[in-house]
């Protein structure tokens, strides 16, 4: 993970932490998707491979976005969970549906429109939903 910033833009800022082409669809499966294991997260139709994986999930942890914890359930897996900060992010992510089913009608998905058509009162229950699983206080 790059350490030094290259400008103090936060634009910049946040582009550098999260301005990939996996690391939102990583948030968003945390999010919609209820994706909390590393296979879950291959399993997403944009075929991610898993080194690219592995490297995103660790950038998200190292910026505090997602924890990783022991899956009790078995040695060897881990939970992803999104932090405050990353469901902070929730409303970036509608934005940015919203502005793409807006000028790229063929991306539109029934669940995608009705929580952007929805957006105020869907978003706060959404994110108390996402509170609870996530185990955020």
């Amino acid at each position: 993970m790059r350490t030094d910033q290259r400008s103090t833009c936060p634009i910049s800022t946040a582009l550098e932490i999260i301005g990939d082409r996996w690391t939102l669809l990583v948030v968003r499966d945390l999010m919609f998707a209820g994706k909390r294991h590393f296979r879950e997260f291959l399993q997403s139709e944009e075929a991610i491979a898993s080194n690219v994986l592995a490297s995103r999930l660790a950038t998200l942890v190292e910026n505090g976005i997602v924890t990783r914890e022991g899956d009790p359930s078995h040695a060897q897996k881990a939970i992803y969970s999104l932090t405050e900060k990353g469901l902070e992010l929730l409303p970036v992510v509608v934005a940015m549906s919203a502005w793409t089913q807006k000028h790229h009608p063929d991306t539109r998905r029934p669940e995608a429109a009705e929580l952007v058509a929805l957006a105020p009162r869907a978003m706060a229950k959404l994110q108390a939903e996402l509170k609870r699983e996530h185990g955020i206080d």
